[in-house]
C-alpha cells in the first residue's frame, strides 16, 4: 500500500509541477526514480517532523501541492500543533501520507502504534481523513487527491494485503462504498478492517445469516446520508476499526445517528482497540488477537446483536 501511494506521487509529479514529495528520514532508496528524474520536486529531510509540516505549509502557500510521508505517530502526535496551525488553520492542500496506521509497528511498542490518529486528525477543522482498504483503492484515492482544496490525512496499512476493492464500485472522497449487501446485519468498517469484515460476513453466510459490509474509506468528511441509509435497512450493525473505540469510525457513526436518527442507536455496537496504550509486544496479528479484533469475534458480536 505504501509503495503504491509513493508511486502515485511520482506519477502525479510527472504530470503536474505543483506536486512535491517531502519525506522525513525514510531511509535509502525511497522514491529514487522520482529523486533522479524530478530532483526539484523531491525533498528528503532528516528527523524533523515539525519542520517538514512548516516547510510543506510554506510551499503550499506558494502554489505547490506537497505530499508528506513518514511514520503515522510522528506525523500526528509529534507535530500536532504544526498540523493544526500551519495546515488546517490556513486550509492548505497538503497531503499527509502516514505509514503504519493501527498496530503495524507492533514490535516497536506503544510509541510507534498509531491507535488514536483518526480521532485527533478528524478533530481538526478542514482536515480530511482517509483509510483505504487495499493497494488498488490506494491508487484510486491518490489519483483523486490532486484537486482537493483542503489538507488530507491518508492512513496507510502494512501493505501486501489481499485486494478486495473493485474498480467498478468507484471511489469518491467523502462517499462510502457498499462492498457486500446483506438483509440481516451490517459491518461498517474502514481501512484494512474491511477485509476482516468480509471474511466474517462469509462465515456468517455459511451459518445462514446474511450480513453486508459498508466500507467507509473517508472518515471525514463523513458520509452521513450513505451510512444512515445502510443502517436503517438492517437489524444489527457492528462497526469495526483498528483504532481506539473513542473518536474514530464507531464514534462518527454514533454521533451521526444520535443527531439525526437516535432510534437507530440500539442496533449498533463497536469493535476496536480498548481505550488504553498497548501492554503487549509482538506482531500486528498477535496484537489484533489480544485486542479482540478478529473475524471470530466479529461473528460473535454480530450474532449477539442479532439475538442469536
Amino acid at each position: 500500500m505504501r509503495k503504491t501511494a509513493l508511486e502515485c506521487v511520482h506519477r502525479l509529479a510527472q504530470h503536474d509541477k505543483r506536486v512535491l514529495f517531502i519525506g522525513s528520514d525514510l531511509g535509502h532508496g525511497v522514491l529514487d526514480k522520482m529523486k533522479n528524474e524530478l530532483p526539484d520536486q523531491f525533498f528528503m529531510e532528516g528527523v524533523s517532523e515539525q519542520y517538514i509540516i512548516g516547510m510543506a505549509a510554506g510551499l503550499a502557500m506558494e502554489g505547490f501541492i506537497p505530499y508528506v510521508n513518514t511514520i503515522a505517530t510522528f506525523l500526528t502526535r509529534r507535530c500536532y500543533e504544526q498540523v493544526a496551525v500551519d495546515l488546517c488553520m490556513h486550509d492548505l492542500p497538503v497531503r499527509l501520507i502516514a505509514n503504519g496506521g493501527g498496530g503495524v509497528y507492533a514490535p516497536l511498542g506503544p510509541t510507534h502504534l498509531a491507535i488514536e490518529d483518526i480521532a485527533i486528525m478528524r478533530a481538526l477543522p478542514n482536515m480530511a481523513v482517509v483509510a483505504p482498504c487495499d493497494a488498488d483503492e490506494m491508487n484510486r484515492l491518490m489519483m483523486s487527491t490532486l484537486e482537493w482544496p483542503h489538507p488530507i490525512y491518508i492512513r496507510l496499512a502494512r501493505g501486501g494485503d489481499p485486494i478486495v476493492s473493485k474498480d467498478d464500485l468507484g471511489f469518491e472522497l467523502g462517499k462510502s462504498i457498499k462492498m457486500k449487501d446483506g438483509a440481516d446485519g451490517l459491518f461498517v468498517t474502514t481501512g484494512v478492517m474491511t477485509q476482516l469484515a468480509l471474511e466474517a460476513a462469509d462465515v456468517l453466510k455459511a451459518k445462514g445469516v446474511d450480513v453486508g459490509v459498508l466500507h467507509v474509506h473517508t472518515i471525514k468528511p463523513f458520509d452521513i446520508g450513505g451510512v444512515i441509509s445502510a443502517i436503517e435497512s438492517v437489524k444489527a450493525v457492528v462497526t469495526v476499526e483498528e483504532h481506539i473505540v473513542n473518536g474514530g469510525l464507531g464514534s462518527a457513526v454514533l454521533e451521526s445517528c444520535s443527531e439525526l436518527r437516535p432510534e437507530l442507536l440500539p442496533k449498533i455496537s463497536r469493535i476496536g482497540i480498548p481505550d488504553k496504550f498497548a501492554t503487549e509486544y509482538g506482531s500486528q496479528s498477535s496484537l489484533l488477537k489480544h485486542w479482540g479484533i478478529t473475524s471470530d469475534n466479529l461473528v460473535v458480536a454480530m450474532m449477539k446483536k442479532l439475538g442469536g
